[in-house]
């Protein structure tokens, strides 16, 4: 039986409300007041969950570099063989990315935004993400050391987060297409 679902908490739902106006808008053209209409409260009654706009942008990078990495360690920890490996990272990353296209775009255009330690902290959460995709990779690719390997995955991950702006079919088919390709592009 699946294990259920459990639905997204107030504070989750702030994040994702504000990062798809972040997103749409851009940071600088989002005002807590905006934040908070859309989630049908008032801007003040968002100081309840954060410190403001620029938490609200942080704890939306953090977070989601939080769960990709927890998420990825869980999917590789539970797969057996290392091809079955890189296609639970393939088709977790193809889940992020279709499911939340905002964050991606966040990520892209609003990554300035971001205070120092903030920058720090996600730059920190996505090497580490990152270097959990090189070591399958590698595994499966002796022919390529770290630097290759992990420049394989970054441009892997360029293709995938791609679909903020190619999602052009629907979704099943997308998700096939973006699993071949990334099959593709990293086993060569």
């Amino acid at each position: 039986m699946p294990t259920p679902v459990e639905p997204p908490t107030r504070r989750q739902q702030i994040l994702r409300i504000a990062s798809e106006l972040f997103a749409e808008r851009g940071f600088h053209g989002v005002s807590m007041n905006d934040i908070g209409a859309a989630c049908g409260i008032s801007g003040p009654a968002l100081y309840k969950h954060f410190r403001g706009k620029d938490d609200l942008l942080t704890h939306a990078l953090v977070d989601i570099s939080q769960e990709l990495l927890a998420t990825g360690k869980d999917r590789v920890a539970s797969a057996g063989t290392a091809s079955e490996r890189l296609d639970a990272l393939v088709a977790w990353h193809i889940d992020f990315a279709l499911g939340h296209p905002a964050l991606i775009v966040l990520q892209e255009r609003e990554w300035s935004s971001l205070d120092t330690e903030a920058r720090a902290s996600v730059r920190r959460l996505q090497l580490a993400y990152v270097d959990l995709w090189v070591d399958v990779v590698r595994s499966l690719r002796d022919d390529l050391d770290r630097p290759a390997a992990r420049a394989a995955v970054q441009a892997t991950f360029g293709l995938l987060n791609s679909t903020p702006h190619s999602a052009r079919i629907g979704a099943p088919r997308m998700r096939v297409l973006l699993a071949r390709m990334a099959r593709s592009a990293l086993l060569g």
